[in-house]
Order: C-alpha cells, then structure tokens, then sequence
C-alpha cells in the first residue's frame, strides 16, 4: 500500500525559505509521477509542480522562479523547496501520486499526503 507523509518546519520567515519532504512507503519514486499541491487558507488547490519518474520536473508559471523540486532515491523521498516567501505563500502543502491510464492525458491523484500547514510569518 503506497504512503505518502509531508514533512518540514511548520513556521517559516519571509523572504527564507520553505523546505518540505514527502516520504514515499510502499512505491518507487522512480515509477510515478508526483505533484506538489497547495491550499491558501479559504482558496481552493493550486499547483506547484511536479517531478516524473525520470527526474523531469515542471513549474506553475506563476512559482517557477521560485519553485525547485527535487528527490532522493536512496530515501526515496521527494522534497519542495520555494524561496522569498511572504505571508501569501501561508497554506496547506500536499504531495500526490498520479496514475495514468489508457494515454498519458488521462490519469488522475491516486494517493495524497495529509498534508502540512505553513505558515510564514515574522
């Protein structure tokens, strides 16, 4: 059964950085396409990006120069980092797994996180 557990500092600083990991059990980061997500408080899910099997990687325009995702495959972990945070970066931070079926336009979020708050704030 795949797992995936967001982890990093539930408080970060404006104009710091903001680090998390995703912990994946059960599954090959090297199989799966996976996507990190957000939730501002009251707004709906905003991508970030996401890295493929290969080591690919994709931005949102409006994050990319400020978005590096990246992986360990010996831990088997994902990890986001977003640099000059101000306090509208504040949200809930998701990773998930997508699974592809039929062609690579058709797949859907197969296993989420349970997400974690940052909060970013002097």
């Amino acid at each position: 059964q795949v797992q995936l557990q967001e982890s990093g500092p539930g408080l970060v600083k404006p104009s710091q950085t903001l680090s998390l990991t995703c912990t994946v059990s059960g599954g090959s980061i090297t199989s799966n396409l996976y996507y990190w997500l957000r939730q501002p408080p009251g707004k709906g899910l905003e991508w970030i990006g996401y890295i493929g099997g290969s080591g690919s990687t994709d931005y949102s325009p409006s994050l990319k120069s400020r978005t590096s995702i990246s992986r360990d495959t010996s831990k088997n972990q994902l990890t986001l980092q977003l640099s000059s945070v101000t306090p509208e970066d504040t949200a809930v931070y998701y990773c998930a797994r997508i699974v592809r079926y039929g062609s690579a336009t058709r797949w859907y979020f197969e296993v989420w996180g349970q997400g974690t708050l940052v909060t970013v704030s002097s």
